[in-house]
Protein backbone atom coordinates (compact mmCIF):
# COMPACT_ATOMS: atom_id res chain seq x y z
CA UNK A 1 0.00 0.00 0.00
CA UNK A 2 1.13 3.28 -1.06
CA UNK A 3 -0.54 6.32 -0.90
CA UNK A 4 0.03 8.02 -3.96
CA UNK A 5 -0.68 11.81 -3.85
CA UNK A 6 -3.65 14.35 -2.14
CA UNK A 7 -5.81 17.16 -4.18
CA UNK A 8 -6.90 20.32 -2.07
CA UNK A 9 -10.29 21.98 -3.20
CA UNK A 10 -11.78 25.08 -2.75
CA UNK A 11 -15.27 24.46 -0.71
CA UNK A 12 -18.35 25.64 -2.77
CA UNK A 13 -22.35 25.22 -2.06
CA UNK A 14 -24.46 23.09 -4.43
CA UNK A 15 -24.65 19.98 -5.51
CA UNK A 16 -25.30 17.52 -8.41
CA UNK A 17 -28.81 18.02 -9.55
CA UNK A 18 -30.48 13.90 -9.44
CA UNK A 19 -30.85 14.41 -13.70
CA UNK A 20 -26.70 14.84 -13.72
CA UNK A 21 -25.80 12.65 -11.22
CA UNK A 22 -27.75 9.79 -12.68
CA UNK A 23 -25.48 10.29 -16.13
CA UNK A 24 -22.61 10.68 -13.35
CA UNK A 25 -23.32 7.36 -12.17
CA UNK A 26 -23.73 5.22 -15.89
CA UNK A 27 -21.07 7.32 -17.50
CA UNK A 28 -18.14 6.13 -14.34
CA UNK A 29 -19.59 2.83 -14.42
CA UNK A 30 -19.20 2.13 -18.26
CA UNK A 31 -15.70 4.04 -18.00
CA UNK A 32 -14.44 2.03 -15.09
CA UNK A 33 -15.35 -1.59 -16.77
CA UNK A 34 -13.86 -0.25 -19.83
CA UNK A 35 -10.43 -0.05 -18.12
CA UNK A 36 -11.01 -3.37 -16.37
CA UNK A 37 -12.19 -4.84 -19.63
CA UNK A 38 -9.03 -3.46 -21.00
CA UNK A 39 -6.55 -4.16 -17.86
CA UNK A 40 -7.68 -5.26 -14.94
CA UNK A 41 -9.15 -4.66 -11.74
CA UNK A 42 -5.78 -3.41 -10.31
CA UNK A 43 -5.18 -1.17 -13.41
CA UNK A 44 -8.64 0.68 -11.92
CA UNK A 45 -7.29 1.33 -8.71
CA UNK A 46 -3.75 2.62 -9.85
CA UNK A 47 -5.40 5.15 -11.68
CA UNK A 48 -8.32 5.76 -8.45
CA UNK A 49 -5.15 6.38 -6.70
CA UNK A 50 -3.67 8.77 -8.89
CA UNK A 51 -4.85 12.43 -8.01
CA UNK A 52 -4.61 13.75 -11.38
CA UNK A 53 -6.51 11.28 -13.20
CA UNK A 54 -9.20 11.09 -10.38
CA UNK A 55 -9.50 14.77 -10.83
CA UNK A 56 -9.69 14.33 -14.71
CA UNK A 57 -12.36 11.37 -14.11
CA UNK A 58 -14.19 13.63 -12.15
CA UNK A 59 -14.05 16.40 -14.58
CA UNK A 60 -15.09 13.79 -17.59
CA UNK A 61 -18.41 13.16 -15.90
CA UNK A 62 -19.63 17.02 -14.85
CA UNK A 63 -17.18 18.59 -12.35
CA UNK A 64 -15.25 21.74 -13.15
CA UNK A 65 -11.88 21.74 -11.35
CA UNK A 66 -13.33 23.68 -8.38
CA UNK A 67 -17.37 22.24 -8.10
CA UNK A 68 -18.00 21.00 -4.97
CA UNK A 69 -18.63 17.84 -4.08
CA UNK A 70 -15.72 16.47 -6.56
CA UNK A 71 -14.80 13.83 -4.19
CA UNK A 72 -17.61 12.87 -2.55
CA UNK A 73 -19.78 12.50 -5.91
CA UNK A 74 -17.09 11.05 -8.09
CA UNK A 75 -16.92 8.34 -5.14
CA UNK A 76 -20.94 7.82 -4.99
CA UNK A 77 -21.14 7.80 -8.24
CA UNK A 78 -18.52 4.24 -9.05
CA UNK A 79 -19.99 3.22 -5.42
CA UNK A 80 -23.61 3.02 -6.93
CA UNK A 81 -22.70 1.76 -10.05
CA UNK A 82 -20.05 -0.92 -9.72
CA UNK A 83 -21.18 -4.38 -8.44
CA UNK A 84 -19.48 -7.52 -7.14
CA UNK A 85 -19.71 -9.38 -10.15
CA UNK A 86 -17.46 -6.65 -11.83
CA UNK A 87 -14.95 -7.76 -9.66
CA UNK A 88 -14.75 -4.32 -8.11
CA UNK A 89 -16.77 -2.67 -5.22
CA UNK A 90 -16.54 0.31 -3.33
CA UNK A 91 -17.78 1.08 0.14
CA UNK A 92 -17.72 3.66 3.20
CA UNK A 93 -18.71 7.19 1.58
CA UNK A 94 -19.50 10.51 2.98
CA UNK A 95 -19.97 11.75 6.83
CA UNK A 96 -22.09 8.57 8.40
CA UNK A 97 -21.68 6.22 5.79
CA UNK A 98 -18.24 6.33 6.40
CA UNK A 99 -18.93 4.33 9.60
CA UNK A 100 -20.21 1.28 7.74
CA UNK A 101 -16.63 1.07 5.86
CA UNK A 102 -15.66 -2.16 8.48
CA UNK A 103 -19.34 -3.73 7.90
CA UNK A 104 -19.21 -3.50 4.06
CA UNK A 105 -15.72 -4.62 3.78
CA UNK A 106 -16.68 -7.61 5.59
CA UNK A 107 -19.63 -8.48 3.42
CA UNK A 108 -17.76 -7.76 0.15
CA UNK A 109 -14.74 -10.11 1.49
CA UNK A 110 -17.44 -12.61 2.28
CA UNK A 111 -18.59 -12.35 -1.11
CA UNK A 112 -15.52 -12.60 -2.57
CA UNK A 113 -14.56 -15.83 -0.30
CA UNK A 114 -11.52 -13.89 1.13
CA UNK A 115 -9.76 -15.84 3.84
CA UNK A 116 -10.71 -14.48 7.27
CA UNK A 117 -7.46 -12.77 7.96
CA UNK A 118 -7.56 -11.12 4.68
CA UNK A 119 -10.97 -9.57 5.80
CA UNK A 120 -9.54 -8.21 9.09
CA UNK A 121 -6.08 -6.86 7.40
CA UNK A 122 -8.30 -4.98 5.00
CA UNK A 123 -10.43 -3.59 7.70
CA UNK A 124 -7.31 -2.74 9.66
CA UNK A 125 -6.12 -1.02 6.60
CA UNK A 126 -9.40 1.05 6.21
CA UNK A 127 -9.06 2.44 10.19
CA UNK A 128 -5.18 3.15 10.08
CA UNK A 129 -5.55 4.81 6.74
CA UNK A 130 -8.21 7.63 8.49
CA UNK A 131 -5.88 7.59 11.40
CA UNK A 132 -2.49 7.97 9.53
CA UNK A 133 -4.35 11.16 7.61
CA UNK A 134 -6.31 12.33 10.33
CA UNK A 135 -3.28 12.55 13.23
CA UNK A 136 -0.07 11.79 11.42
CA UNK A 137 -0.26 14.55 8.91
CA UNK A 138 -1.22 17.20 11.21
CA UNK A 139 -2.53 19.88 8.15
CA UNK A 140 -5.68 21.33 9.45
CA UNK A 141 -7.93 19.19 7.32
CA UNK A 142 -10.38 16.89 9.87
CA UNK A 143 -11.71 13.81 7.50
CA UNK A 144 -15.52 13.35 6.59
CA UNK A 145 -15.28 10.99 3.96
CA UNK A 146 -13.90 7.75 3.40
CA UNK A 147 -14.96 5.54 0.65
CA UNK A 148 -12.60 1.89 0.31
CA UNK A 149 -12.27 0.35 -2.87
CA UNK A 150 -11.93 -3.13 -3.17
CA UNK A 151 -10.94 -6.03 -5.59
CA UNK A 152 -12.17 -9.42 -5.62
CA UNK A 153 -8.88 -10.66 -5.00
CA UNK A 154 -7.85 -8.31 -2.00
CA UNK A 155 -6.44 -5.54 -3.31
CA UNK A 156 -7.67 -2.08 -2.33
CA UNK A 157 -7.50 1.91 -2.77
CA UNK A 158 -8.73 4.88 -0.37
CA UNK A 159 -9.92 7.58 -1.47
CA UNK A 160 -11.03 10.08 2.01
CA UNK A 161 -10.87 13.95 2.56
CA UNK A 162 -10.83 16.00 5.34
CA UNK A 163 -12.07 19.67 5.51
CA UNK A 164 -11.27 23.15 6.93
CA UNK A 165 -13.06 26.45 6.62
CA UNK A 166 -12.08 27.02 3.02
CA UNK A 167 -11.27 24.09 1.55
CA UNK A 168 -11.09 20.18 1.44
CA UNK A 169 -8.02 18.29 1.10
CA UNK A 170 -7.97 14.49 -1.09
CA UNK A 171 -5.72 11.74 0.11
CA UNK A 172 -5.02 8.68 -2.41
CA UNK A 173 -3.73 5.25 -1.02
CA UNK A 174 -3.26 2.50 -3.25
CA UNK A 175 -2.25 -1.26 -1.63
CA UNK A 176 0.23 -2.22 -4.42
CA UNK A 177 3.90 -1.51 -3.14
CA UNK A 178 3.19 -0.82 0.38
CA UNK A 179 6.57 -0.46 2.28
CA UNK A 180 5.30 1.09 5.09
CA UNK A 181 1.93 3.22 6.31
CA UNK A 182 3.69 5.52 8.61
CA UNK A 183 6.81 6.87 6.54
CA UNK A 184 6.44 8.83 3.14
CA UNK A 185 3.00 7.25 2.17
CA UNK A 186 2.90 10.26 -0.45
CA UNK A 187 4.47 10.43 -3.61
CA UNK A 188 2.68 13.17 -5.30
CA UNK A 189 0.30 15.64 -4.14
CA UNK A 190 -1.72 18.64 -5.72
CA UNK A 191 -2.44 21.26 -3.24
CA UNK A 192 -2.77 25.03 -2.20
CA UNK A 193 -0.79 25.43 1.22
CA UNK A 194 -3.24 27.42 3.64
CA UNK A 195 -1.18 26.10 6.53
CA UNK A 196 2.12 27.83 7.11
CA UNK A 197 3.62 25.00 9.25
CA UNK A 198 2.22 21.44 9.23
CA UNK A 199 3.42 18.47 11.55
CA UNK A 200 4.61 15.72 9.26
CA UNK A 201 5.00 12.60 11.22
CA UNK A 202 4.62 10.15 8.16
CA UNK A 203 8.34 11.83 6.68
CA UNK A 204 11.49 10.50 6.70
CA UNK A 205 12.87 13.52 8.52
CA UNK A 206 10.31 12.38 11.66
CA UNK A 207 11.64 8.56 12.13
CA UNK A 208 14.33 9.77 14.85
CA UNK A 209 11.32 11.77 16.41
CA UNK A 210 9.05 8.25 15.82
CA UNK A 211 11.39 6.58 17.58
CA UNK A 212 12.16 8.25 20.36
CA UNK A 213 8.42 9.13 20.83
CA UNK A 214 8.34 4.68 21.00
CA UNK A 215 10.81 4.53 23.31
CA UNK A 216 9.94 7.12 25.33
CA UNK A 217 6.17 5.53 25.65
CA UNK A 218 7.75 1.61 26.59
CA UNK A 219 10.38 4.06 29.20
CA UNK A 220 6.73 5.16 30.89
CA UNK A 221 6.74 8.31 32.77
CA UNK A 222 8.06 7.79 35.62
CA UNK A 223 11.22 7.86 33.59
CA UNK A 224 10.53 11.33 32.25
CA UNK A 225 9.20 12.01 35.97
CA UNK A 226 13.13 11.18 36.94
CA UNK A 227 14.94 12.40 34.34
CA UNK A 228 13.11 16.60 34.90
CA UNK A 229 13.44 16.32 38.19
CA UNK A 230 17.07 15.97 39.09
CA UNK A 231 17.97 19.32 36.74
CA UNK A 232 16.41 22.38 35.38
CA UNK A 233 15.65 23.56 32.07
CA UNK A 234 18.73 25.47 32.33
CA UNK A 235 21.33 22.29 32.88
CA UNK A 236 20.61 21.02 29.90
CA UNK A 237 19.38 23.60 26.89
CA UNK A 238 21.01 21.81 24.09
CA UNK A 239 18.27 18.91 24.76
CA UNK A 240 15.56 21.18 25.76
CA UNK A 241 15.70 24.66 24.56
CA UNK A 242 12.64 25.83 23.62
CA UNK A 243 11.89 26.55 19.88
CA UNK A 244 10.49 29.65 18.94
CA UNK A 245 6.86 28.79 18.16
CA UNK A 246 3.82 28.57 19.91
CA UNK A 247 3.33 24.83 19.76
CA UNK A 248 5.06 24.19 22.85
CA UNK A 249 3.48 25.02 25.87
CA UNK A 250 3.84 23.76 29.86
CA UNK A 251 1.58 21.36 29.56
CA UNK A 252 4.17 19.09 26.86
CA UNK A 253 5.95 18.39 30.18
CA UNK A 254 3.38 18.60 32.63
CA UNK A 255 0.83 16.23 34.15
CA UNK A 256 -1.59 15.88 31.46
CA UNK A 257 1.44 14.79 29.34
CA UNK A 258 2.62 12.19 31.75
CA UNK A 259 -1.02 11.00 32.43
CA UNK A 260 -1.00 10.77 28.11
CA UNK A 261 2.34 8.72 28.50
CA UNK A 262 1.24 6.93 31.43
CA UNK A 263 -1.96 5.42 29.66
CA UNK A 264 0.33 4.17 26.78
CA UNK A 265 2.96 2.47 28.56
CA UNK A 266 0.56 0.43 30.27
CA UNK A 267 -0.48 -0.95 26.76
CA UNK A 268 3.27 -1.38 25.91
CA UNK A 269 3.22 -0.57 21.65
CA UNK A 270 5.51 -3.14 19.89
CA UNK A 271 5.80 -0.87 17.03
CA UNK A 272 5.09 3.20 16.50
CA UNK A 273 2.17 2.01 14.35
CA UNK A 274 0.51 0.24 17.36
CA UNK A 275 0.92 3.03 19.58
CA UNK A 276 -0.74 4.90 16.89
CA UNK A 277 -3.58 2.68 16.73
CA UNK A 278 -4.69 2.63 20.23
CA UNK A 279 -7.43 3.87 21.21
CA UNK A 280 -7.96 7.29 22.65
CA UNK A 281 -4.31 7.83 20.98
CA UNK A 282 -5.62 11.06 18.49
CA UNK A 283 -4.18 13.87 16.85
CA UNK A 284 -3.40 15.72 20.20
CA UNK A 285 -2.33 13.22 21.83
CA UNK A 286 0.28 12.20 19.10
CA UNK A 287 0.93 16.04 18.93
CA UNK A 288 2.12 15.81 22.68
CA UNK A 289 4.33 13.27 22.56
CA UNK A 290 5.97 13.85 19.24
CA UNK A 291 7.28 17.25 21.20
CA UNK A 292 7.74 15.90 24.09
CA UNK A 293 10.15 13.52 22.35
CA UNK A 294 11.48 16.65 20.94
CA UNK A 295 12.13 18.41 24.35
CA UNK A 296 13.55 15.96 25.64
CA UNK A 297 15.64 13.89 23.23
CA UNK A 298 16.24 16.85 20.59
CA UNK A 299 14.61 14.85 17.60
CA UNK A 300 12.50 17.37 15.94
CA UNK A 301 9.85 16.07 13.73
CA UNK A 302 8.91 17.65 10.25
CA UNK A 303 7.26 20.68 10.43
CA UNK A 304 6.82 21.01 5.77
CA UNK A 305 3.57 19.92 4.24
CA UNK A 306 4.10 17.09 2.41
CA UNK A 307 1.97 18.80 -0.60
CA UNK A 308 3.62 20.23 -4.00
CA UNK A 309 1.56 21.94 -6.55
CA UNK A 310 -10.26 18.89 -18.78
CA UNK A 311 -13.87 19.14 -19.42
CA UNK A 312 -15.81 16.76 -21.44
CA UNK A 313 -18.82 17.34 -20.80
CA UNK A 314 -19.45 20.55 -19.11
CA UNK A 315 -19.52 21.72 -15.89
CA UNK A 316 -22.48 21.17 -13.27
CA UNK A 317 -21.89 24.85 -11.76
CA UNK A 318 -22.20 26.02 -15.31
CA UNK A 319 -18.51 26.60 -16.17
CA UNK A 320 -17.17 26.79 -18.12
CA UNK A 321 -20.21 25.60 -19.98
CA UNK A 322 -23.77 23.82 -18.48
CA UNK A 323 -23.35 20.47 -19.44
CA UNK A 324 -24.85 19.17 -22.25
CA UNK A 325 -27.24 16.16 -21.82
CA UNK A 326 -27.59 14.95 -25.11
CA UNK A 327 -23.61 14.54 -25.49
CA UNK A 328 -23.27 13.32 -22.45
CA UNK A 329 -26.00 10.59 -22.65
CA UNK A 330 -24.52 9.59 -26.21
CA UNK A 331 -20.98 9.07 -24.35
CA UNK A 332 -22.61 7.15 -21.86
CA UNK A 333 -24.26 4.48 -24.68
CA UNK A 334 -21.19 5.05 -26.86
CA UNK A 335 -19.35 3.22 -24.43
CA UNK A 336 -21.79 1.02 -23.09
CA UNK A 337 -22.00 -0.57 -26.49
CA UNK A 338 -18.62 -0.75 -27.73
CA UNK A 339 -17.81 -2.81 -24.06
CA UNK A 340 -20.72 -5.33 -24.43
CA UNK A 341 -20.04 -5.65 -28.56
CA UNK A 342 -15.91 -6.26 -27.45
CA UNK A 343 -17.14 -8.72 -25.16
CA UNK A 344 -19.51 -10.89 -27.76
CA UNK A 345 -16.41 -11.07 -30.02
CA UNK A 346 -17.04 -7.99 -31.99
CA UNK A 347 -14.01 -5.07 -31.03
CA UNK A 348 -14.07 -3.10 -34.18
CA UNK A 349 -15.80 0.02 -32.34
CA UNK A 350 -14.00 -0.68 -29.11
CA UNK A 351 -10.26 -0.70 -31.31
CA UNK A 352 -11.87 2.24 -32.95
CA UNK A 353 -12.04 3.77 -29.97
CA UNK A 354 -8.36 3.23 -28.72
CA UNK A 355 -7.25 4.58 -32.39
CA UNK A 356 -8.72 7.42 -32.05
CA UNK A 357 -6.97 8.13 -28.86
CA UNK A 358 -3.84 7.55 -30.15
CA UNK A 359 -4.54 10.00 -33.08
CA UNK A 360 -5.37 12.73 -30.59
CA UNK A 361 -2.36 11.97 -28.42
CA UNK A 362 -0.19 12.63 -32.03
CA UNK A 363 -1.78 15.47 -32.76
CA UNK A 364 -1.18 17.09 -29.52
CA UNK A 365 2.63 15.91 -29.34
CA UNK A 366 3.09 17.43 -32.90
Amino acid sequence: MAQTGTADLPLHDGRAPPWLFRRMRLLAGEIARAIIYEYDERELLRRISDPFWFQAFSCVLGFDWHSSGTTTTTTGALKASLRPEDGVVVAGGKGAASMSTPEEILRYGEIFSLPDRKIEELIRASRLSAKVDNALVQDGYRLYHHAFILTSDGEWAVVQQGMNERYARRYHWLSDGLHSMIEEPHTAICTQRLEPRVLDLTSRESRENRQATLDLVRDGPAHLRRYTAQRSLEDFPQVLRMPARHEILPVDIGRDGLRILQAAYELQPGSYEELISLKGMGPKRIRALSLISELIFGAPPSWRDPARYSFAHGGKDGHPYPVDRENYDRSIEHLREALQEAKLGDKERYEAMKRLSGFISRSRSG
